[in-house]
């Protein structure tokens, strides 16, 4: 039996007078990657970021309506958001490692968060981290060296690898490969796969390629509004609604 880790209901989100997404209920199972489709500018990425409040950093944005992760109102006074994004971690499109050395990418996480109490358990908590990420036997006699001096693939398993050290229940991808080539694409799908036994993992694609072949679960997005949303299989192959099936079969987006 899948555990339902995030419920959303009735989610409105604004950009000043903007409404970006308009009513949208879902529900992220944990164990399972969810996968977000739909043309651009369609409510996608700014729906993913209320998951985990990265919505908070902009001025003017303005989220309405549940969100519940374990239960927990994620948008109650009381949730911190740092702590939040601890549980909820975000990767972004752009691959963004911090201008320090692979190690300390990874262990700045477990420091702040006071998740180590010694440096064995720092080395360990790294370790593990990029072993998670299939970055380990890469970059193991070079802790030291800049995490930006590794190649694009290489960073984005190495942001990866920094969400993970936070030992976070969510792993939120937004367009994670879009600036990959394909072999670095293909590992990173590898990892998805292998990661989404130890978390619930909510990804936005514009490749519907892609998300054929990593999700369990489909949501398709248009306009701000949730149009369709179920097993991938069903949503790709018999989808329910008419406006899925033209974005399926190429008619627009």
């Amino acid at each position: 039996m899948t555990e339902t880790k995030i419920t959303a209901r009735n989610v409105d989100v604004f950009y000043g007078q903007k409404q970006a997404i308009d009513n949208v209920s879902i529900d992220i199972d944990d164990g399972m990657v969810t996968a977000f489709i739909g043309p651009s500018g369609c409510g996608k990425s700014t729906f993913l970021r209320s998951l985990n409040r990265m919505n908070d950093t902009i001025a003017d944005a303005r989220v309405t309506g549940e969100i519940r992760l374990d239960g927990e109102d994620v948008y109650a006074a009381s949730m911190d958001p740092v702590a939040l994004r601890a549980r909820v971690g975000m990767v972004f499109q752009k691959p963004n490692p911090f201008p320090k050395s692979i190690f300390e990418n990874i262990a700045y996480g477990p420091r702040i968060h006071g998740l180590v109490q010694n440096k064995t358990d720092l080395d360990e908590v790294v370790e593990k981290s990029l072993v998670k990420a299939g970055l380990w036997e890469e970059v193991k006699d070079r802790l030291h060296d800049a995490g930006t001096a590794l190649s694009g693939g290489q960073q984005q398993r190495l942001c990866i690898a920094r969400a993970i050290a936070v030992s976070p229940e969510v792993i939120l991808m937004d367009e994670p490969c879009s600036a990959l080539d394909p072999i670095a694409t293909a590992r990173i799908e590898e990892l998805i796969d292998e990661l989404k036994d130890n978390f619930a993992i909510v990804i936005v694609t514009h490749s519907m390629q892609q998300a054929a072949r990593v999700s369990q679960r489909t949501a398709f997005f248009h306009l701000g509004n949730l149009v369709e949303y179920g097993e991938t299989s069903q949503v790709f192959t018999a989808p329910r609604n008419e406006k899925t099936k033209d974005y399926i079969t190429g008619r627009y987006g």
